[in-house]
Order: C-alpha cells, then sequence, then structure tokens
C-alpha cells in the first residue's frame, strides 16, 4: 500500500511513496506530482504578479495538486501587509482552479482563521508542518483547517500528545525537507495511536483522495 507524503521538498527513494513535492514560480521541472506557491519568505514586490502568472498556469496542469505552500510568518522581514495581500490572491486561485491549499505559519494562527471566516473558502485548507499544542489544533480544526504532521512527530513528547488526540480524519503526513522518509512518520503515528501501520496507510489514503483527488 502506497505512504502519501503531502509536502515535500525531494524525491523520495521508495517506490511506495507517492509525493507531493513543493515548487516555487521559478522552478524548471515540474514532471513529478507537485504543489506550486509564493512562500513568504520569498516575497518580491516586483516580481509577485509575474509569479502569479505562472502559478495560475501550473495550476491547470495535471500533475499539479495544489496551491502553496503560501502563508503569513510574523518573524520575517517582509512586509506584513503585504503577506497577506499576496496569501490573499493565492487563496482566489485556490477556489478559482479547485485545488486545496497547503499553509505555511508562524504567529499568525489567528490572522489565518480570521482569513477563513471572511473567506469561507470551499477548498480545504491544510496548516503543513504543524507543532503547537492542542488548544491551538482544536481551534484550527474547529474553523476547519485540516493539520499535516511532520519529522518533528518522531522525537517530541507534547507533540505526540496533541497527534493521540486528533481524529484519523483530521491528519495528513508529510516530511517537508527533513532527512527522513515519510515512512518513519507513519510508523511513529501508528505507534502513537496504537494501530497497524497498514490501518494508518488506509486512513491517510482515504483522507487523500477526500481532499486531493476531484
Amino acid at each position: 500500500m502506497v505512504f502519501f507524503d503531502v509536502h515535500t521538498h525531494k524525491k523520495s527513494s521508495l517506490e511506495c511513496v507517492f509525493s507531493i513535492e513543493n515548487k516555487y514560480p521559478n522552478a524548471l521541472d515540474f514532471t513529478l506530482p507537485f504543489s506550486i506557491g509564493i512562500h513568504p519568505w520569498f516575497i518580491n514586490e516586483n516580481t509577485i504578479e509575474k509569479e502569479l502568472l505562472i502559478i495560475e498556469e501550473k495550476l491547470q496542469q495535471e500533475k499539479c495538486f495544489a496551491i502553496g505552500e503560501c502563508g503569513l510568518d510574523k518573524v520575517i522581514a517582509v512586509d506584513f501587509e503585504i503577506q497577506k495581500n499576496v496569501f490573499k490572491k493565492q487563496v482566489q486561485l485556490s477556489e478559482k482552479y479547485k485545488k486545496p491549499m497547503l499553509i505555511h505559519c508562524v504567529k499568525a494562527f489567528q490572522e489565518i482563521i480570521a482569513f477563513k471566516k471572511e473567506i469561507q473558502p470551499t477548498q480545504v485548507w491544510i496548516l503543513h508542518g504543524f507543532c503547537k499544542n492542542l488548544q491551538l489544533a482544536k481551534s484550527l480544526l474547529k474553523n476547519g483547517i485540516i493539520l499535516s504532521f511532520g519529522a518533528e512527530i518522531i522525537n517530541n513528547k507534547k507533540l505526540q500528545e496533541v497527534v493521540l488526540e486528533i481524529p484519523l480524519p483530521l491528519i495528513l503526513l508529510e516530511t517537508d525537507s527533513a532527512a527522513i522518509e515519510i515512512t518513519a512518520i507513519y510508523n511513529k503515528v501508528a505507534e502513537i495511536k496504537k494501530m497497524e501501520v497498514a490501518a494508518l496507510q488506509k486512513e491517510v489514503k482515504q483522507n487523500f483522495k477526500t481532499i486531493f483527488i476531484k
């Protein structure tokens, strides 16, 4: 059975892994399944419109599964109002082309939730690399934002407690830029949930199909 990795910056060496590879608008290779977006770290006011046009073109390709990662980050130098504007434009593209959103968020969770309430999107929003507390997790889930967990789950006891409490239909898994295979993350989550890895694979596969396959 397949292991689904919904957000990664590298190609897996395992044939049993289906990965969505994160791409930026200036990427050259779009041959593998991918997501594409303007990351808040790399916002350049001079190239925003050009990059949005590239994203719009790529979103129409069969191998494009999502828009992102995009989002909000309060610990970088990029003007926060510009970040919000770029994020909103990508939400519009998500809605237009019916693609889920992979969201990067640092210290801006309330703003993301406020946008979700304001826009009321039809497409699924996924908070990638979630590694915060249960209270925040419940707040995001209450507002219809799915959580994706990565390598932090391996050694972070508090995050393991969060995963234990989250219902499986609201969970996705990813490697992001970690130097491990997605199989290690599945093994850890299965251990936390006290279930067989094959059973977890079946659950995540269903989540993947529900969110990404139109």
